[in-house]
This record gives structure tokens, C-alpha cells and sequence, in this order.
């Protein structure tokens, strides 16, 4: 299977960390400021930030809200828990999004490359139950099925 361009620039970030305290990772930073976020701290909420980054360093559109995981729910085209699908989760206190890798063989869990996954760009289980959608990005999508793959760790934190 050929990787999503987005998918790829995503990958090339995992094991970026957030900085506690005063300082910031200059990473995050960069994203905001290319977004031209008001804001310019990796403690705020970041996982749409994140998505947001690698959407527009592949060309493709993003919501005007992107730092609302909520934002993403009218985002492209509504599609099922495939390869490469913007997964819009429900969390007490507000959301969180990221990008469909894998999906175990019943389907139970889907795995998601994101930010802000335990402060930090991962890729990470979470049950489909939390999913409110799935989302492709317009001109993309083709259903490509998600790999299957053995559950792992589920996320333990994201915001």
C-alpha cells in the first residue's frame, strides 16, 4: 500500500514532545505560527494544530477552527474507519482528532496517528465508540481499507 503523502509528513513527526513549564518545543511552535495561531505555547490543546500542519504542508484544506477537534466533524468527505480517515473523537471537555493507521480484525478499536497523544505525536489505540466521524480529505476518498492489525496500548491521555 503507497502512504498518503499526509500520512507520511504525520509519521516524520512521532516522538515529538510537548515541553513543560516555561519552555516550548520549537516544533509545535512552528506549526502554530505557520497557522497563524494567536497563541504560541505547546500546552494548549494541540492535536488539531498538529493535523492541521500536515494537511497544509500536503496541500490540502483544513477547517478555519482547526484547533477544535470539534471543527474536523464537517471536515472533507464522510467516509468509514479507513486507511487515512480524519477520526473526530468525543471527550469530556471537548474532543480530540487524528488519523486512521490500522483497526483491529473485529473492528472494536481503531489505531490513530496524532498529536497530542500523551503530549506527544504517537500513534495510538482508541475504541471506535468514541468516534463521532470519519472524515477524508476532498479529493481523497478512495476507501483504501484500514490494515489490520493486533491491538496495542490504548491512548492513556490526549486533549
Amino acid at each position: 500500500m503507497t502512504e498518503l503523502n499526509y500520512v507520511a509528513i504525520a509519521r516524520r513527526d512521532i516522538g515529538l514532545r510537548e515541553i513543560k513549564g516555561p519552555k516550548h518545543a520549537g516544533r509545535i511552535v512552528e506549526m502554530l505560527c505557520k497557522l497563524g495561531a494567536w497563541w504560541q505555547d505547546d500546552e494548549t490543546p494541540w492535536c488539531g494544530v498538529a493535523l492541521a500542519a500536515w494537511m497544509k504542508e500536503a496541500g490540502l484544506s483544513y477547517p478555519k477552527a482547526y484547533y477544535r477537534a470539534l471543527a474536523w466533524l464537517d471536515y472533507g468527505v464522510a467516509c468509514g474507519a479507513q486507511y487515512g480517515a480524519i477520526a473526530v473523537l468525543s471527550r469530556k471537555g471537548g474532543g480530540h482528532v487524528g488519523i486512521v493507521t490500522g483497526a483491529t480484525p473485529n473492528g472494536s478499536h481503531v489505531r490513530l496517528l496524532g498529536g497530542n497523544q500523551g503530549d506527544a505525536v504517537s500513534e495510538a489505540w482508541f475504541p471506535v465508540e468514541r468516534v463521532s466521524a470519519f472524515r477524508m480529505p476532498e479529493g481523497v476518498a478512495k476507501a483504501i481499507p484500514a490494515p489490520v492489525a493486533a491491538l496495542g496500548d490504548l491512548s492513556r491521555g490526549e486533549a
